[in-house]
């Protein structure tokens, strides 16, 4: 049996109250198992053996560790086979970092292009097993997107609520294309976060935000797979770009629960990388205090969020981790998707984030050159293609690779291939 509970004052939530926070104190619910979890015999064996399987759903990054994850009947699942991202040596963003150890586990490569998937097939499950009839969703682009994509498979309604003339094209465009109902606000993600909780509150939809708790149930897999690539070797410190919050959340709670399993030793250390321009979780974290909402400013658009509703839940996941927060400029967040690119992983520039505050956290001294450390890459480049069009326009960009025009001759070819080779 699930139990929805608070994790700030321990109250216990009816069931159906996913799309909601706490009625007690505000925090955001988690799913809580009241038999606790239990793990297949050889689990470990099990969990990669599912792989070969010709169903699609034990195929999945997600549903392939079902004994983890809220119990569902098989003929339930909405799946795209997602998850089972690789996690690649990075060697010339390491040597620009100065981590020997660094790695990155690229998200990108799910079904919509981001890390999303992962909790939308846990959540659109849950709402297609609870009868939901719209489901609905605010989002800077990769939400949204995810969630059009996945309701279109289940054969259900979706609303995206968008912050108008602030998510790139490209997201735009899967969310139009699966057929979702596309509603620009006038406002930031903030206005329409709150737009979307008050249509739930009303029961006119099914909200599958991150406040929603099965997405962060589905998302927890991240961990186990990133552990289960490196024969369940834990690393020292891995590294997630913060928005909303709840993949922070998410991860601390799967590796929590690996250990608490014994498929682990021990957990990792957890750091969030927000954009200066929209870093009041950081201040929350650096100063010790509550989090108080901002106006976000980046180019980032994916962490584009000013009063994240997992801020709570993810103060209690660093302090549990022995973790820390930062905040990078722009800047420094383009540049590190640059370096990224010339190591063949083109990310979105939220992304990147991770890999720039692997560098600031370095220079600190926070974490040591030798560590092993993970950077997560939560989206694809094209999910924001204008991002590095601009960039490769801008001539003072230390990596600008503009496009060259040339004449059609092959001696003009010639000179031109020769002059950019030196």
């Amino acid at each position: 049996m699930l139990v929805l509970s608070c994790g700030t004052c321990a109250t216990n939530a009816p069931d159906g109250s996913e799309c909601m926070p706490c009625a007690s104190c505000g925090d955001v619910l988690n799913v809580t198992y009241d038999r606790g979890l239990t793990l297949p015999r050889d689990a470990r064996v099990v969990f990669r053996s599912r792989l070969t399987s010709h169903a699609l759903h034990e195929r999945s990054g997600v549903w392939r560790f079902r004994e983890l994850l809220p119990p569902v009947n098989d003929s339930q699942i909405v799946t795209l086979q997602e998850g089972n991202a690789p996690e690649l040596p990075a060697e010339r963003s390491a040597a620009w970092s100065g981590l020997e150890g660094l790695s990155v586990k690229n998200l990108g490569c799910n079904p919509t292009g981001s890390y999303k998937d992962a909790g939308m097939t846990v959540a659109v499950t849950r709402a297609r097993v609870a009868g939901a009839k719209v489901l609905a969703c605010a989002s800077t682009g990769n939400t949204s997107a995810s969630l059009a994509v996945y309701a279109a498979r289940a054969g259900l309604p979706a609303v995206v609520l968008l912050p108008a003339g602030h998510v790139p094209t490209s997201k735009l465009a899967q969310a139009l294309d699966a057929g979702a109902i596309a509603l620009g606000i006038d406002g930031d993600f903030d206005v329409a976060m709150q737009a979307a909780r008050e249509l739930a509150l009303r029961g006119a939809v099914y909200l599958v935000n991150s406040l929603n708790p099965f997405r962060r149930e589905g998302q927890k897999t991240v961990a186990f797979e990133l552990l289960e690539s490196r024969g369940w070797r834990v690393p020292d410190w891995v590294i997630v770009p913060g928005g909303n919050l709840g993949h922070c959340v998410a991860l601390a709670q799967g590796f929590a629960q690996a250990q608490a399993l014994g498929l682990a030793e021990r957990v990792p250390r957890i750091a969030v990388v927000q954009a200066a321009g929209a870093a009041p979780f950081v201040r929350a974290w650096q100063q010790n205090e509550p989090l108080v909402p901002v106006h976000a400013t980046t180019f980032a658009t994916a962490i584009k969020i000013g009063n994240p509703v997992s801020w709570r839940p993810a103060l209690r996941a660093l302090h549990a981790t022995g973790g820390t927060a930062i905040a990078i400029e722009d800047d420094r967040i383009a540049e590190a998707r640059a370096v990224l690119a010339r190591d063949g992983l083109a990310c979105e520039p939220a992304s990147a984030a991770t890999l720039a505050g692997a560098l600031a956290l370095r220079e600190r001294g926070t974490i040591d050159e030798a560590a092993d450390v993970v950077a997560l890459l939560t989206g694809s480049s094209l999910k924001d293609v204008a991002s590095i069009e601009r960039y490769h326009g801008d001539p003072s960009k230390t990596l600008a690779n503009p496009l060259r025009r040339v004449a059609g001759d092959m001696a003009s070819l010639e000179r031109a291939i020769a002059e950019a080779l030196r």
